[in-house]
């Protein structure tokens, strides 16, 4: 009688079925720190999330290796999760398997609504001025029609010009932790703006 295939190499196949390597982060392969593990699954779900991603994959490994066999990956990114939800990255997450979490990004809409908690860190500052005065032309028309849009669902019709530059500023403000700093900031704010417009029509 021929020996049972183990159920790993099936599993692994169903997963890159479903999600694809764009919706995978592999922590396990990457091996990196506890705090580099964090860093990187909470840049890299913000990414999702302003890319639009329904669900994804993030694999932290079993710590099958580790001391108490327990993966301080694992554990940490167990931690980040609630925390992502409390702040509206992520709507659900569960243990897909002993060393993977199924995660869903939340709609970029929703981190307009995040509360503000004591015990969170603070946010990191945006990456360009919050002034908006250094944006590109095209980035300013995207956030105040953004801005129109969202007050108009709050039942303000023809806004004031200051009313309309403060829902842009605070647009910006909820938006810049998911953009990040870099030479491509203002084009991954300007993505995560026409996600939010997009959000916003379809409503």
């Amino acid at each position: 009688m021929p020996a049972r295939r183990s159920p790993a190499p099936l599993q692994q196949a169903f997963d890159e079925l479903r999600f694809g390597a764009r919706g995978t982060l592999n922590l396990r392969a990457e091996q990196p720190t506890v705090e580099q593990a964090r860093v990187r699954c909470e840049a890299w779900l913000r990414q999702c999330q302003i890319e639009g991603l329904k669900e994804v994959l993030v694999i932290t490994g079993r710590g099958l290796g580790s001391d108490g066999g327990v993966s301080p990956v694992r554990e940490a990114i167990a931690a980040l999760l609630p925390s992502l939800r409390r702040r509206n990255v992520v709507s659900s997450f569960h243990e897909h398997t002993a060393g993977s979490f199924v995660v869903a990004p939340a709609p970029v809409r929703a981190l307009f609504e995040a509360p503000r908690r004591r015990r969170e860190r603070p946010a990191p500052p945006p990456p360009v001025n919050p002034a908006l005065r250094a944006l590109e032309a095209d980035t300013l028309a995207l956030l105040e029609e953004l801005a129109v849009l969202q007050l108009g669902a709050l039942g303000v019709r023809e806004p004031a010009r200051p009313l309309i530059e403060d829902e842009m500023l605070r647009q910006f403000t909820a938006l810049s932790p998911a953009v990040g700093d870099g030479e491509d900031a203002e084009a991954r704010l300007q993505q995560a703006v026409l996600r939010a417009i997009e959000e916003a029509d379809a409503m």
